[in-house]
């Protein structure tokens, strides 16, 4: 019987190694990886380096409702061709007018390149499109992020969609392999709590780590 103390990873580079090892069992041809920041990336780099493939930040921004800007009416996700996902079902409900909606894309927008710009510099971002795209976070705890991440990647054009995360909850994997094209999740524990829950070390992940971890492997690609 698995001890309730159980934690299978130290950190989030030793999930990524591990996650790295699992998923260079599966052909993948021309693979971009795409992490979630901030605490994807750590993940995501080790990835990226095990299947030498380039790797980029995924930033999606929630689209929120008129004046209550934690209810979410869709999300956008940035690429090199940043895309919105829209919640028609809760735009109807609330009655939210397009110009709204306009808005609130712009005002997301500016964020996300903002936060492009901080993360990445001046690099553009890595396109997509006939490629199979490895979306890796740090685990998944309600899936509402990465859903959203499938969908707007399918719709720039990805050959394959996959998720790649060292822990989710058994209920959200479900919904997740409905969605991707394939899934690895090396952990899926019926007691699932919290994310951090299965990591022995689970610090924040700072900008300034994102940041060298993303010029560091720019610059293993370059050589």
């Amino acid at each position: 019987m698995m001890s309730p103390s159980y934690t299978p990873f130290s950190d989030r580079r030793d999930a990524g190694r591990q996650l790295a090892a699992a998923l260079q069992e599966h052909p993948f041809a021309d693979p971009v990886v795409l992490a979630l920041p901030r605490g994807g990336v750590p993940v995501g780099y080790e990835v990226a380096h095990t299947l030498h493939a380039p790797l980029d930040v995924l930033l999606v921004r929630k689209l929120g409702a008129p004046g209550y800007e934690e209810f979410g009416i869709g999300a956008l996700v940035d690429g090199a061709d940043p895309h919105v996902v829209l919640n028609e079902d809760a735009i109807e409900m609330l009655h939210v007018p397009p110009t709204y909606i306009e808005q609130e894309c712009d005002r997301q927008l500016a964020e996300v390149e903002r936060r492009r710009k901080l993360y990445c510099g001046n690099t553009q971002a890595v396109a997509v499109d006939g490629r199979t795209v490895i979306i890796v976070d740090d685990g998944v705890a309600t899936g509402g992020t990465v859903l959203v991440a499938i969908k707007a990647i399918r719709d720039a054009s990805a050959e394959r969609v996959v998720v790649a995360v060292p822990v989710a909850p058994p209920d959200i994997l479900v919904k997740l392999i409905r969605e991707a094209d394939e899934v690895v999740c090396l952990f899926s524990p019926a007691n699932f709590s919290a994310v951090g829950a299965h990591y022995t070390d689970f610090e924040q992940t700072s900008d300034a780590e994102v940041i060298e971890l993303l010029a560091a492997q720019r610059a293993e690609r370059a050589q």
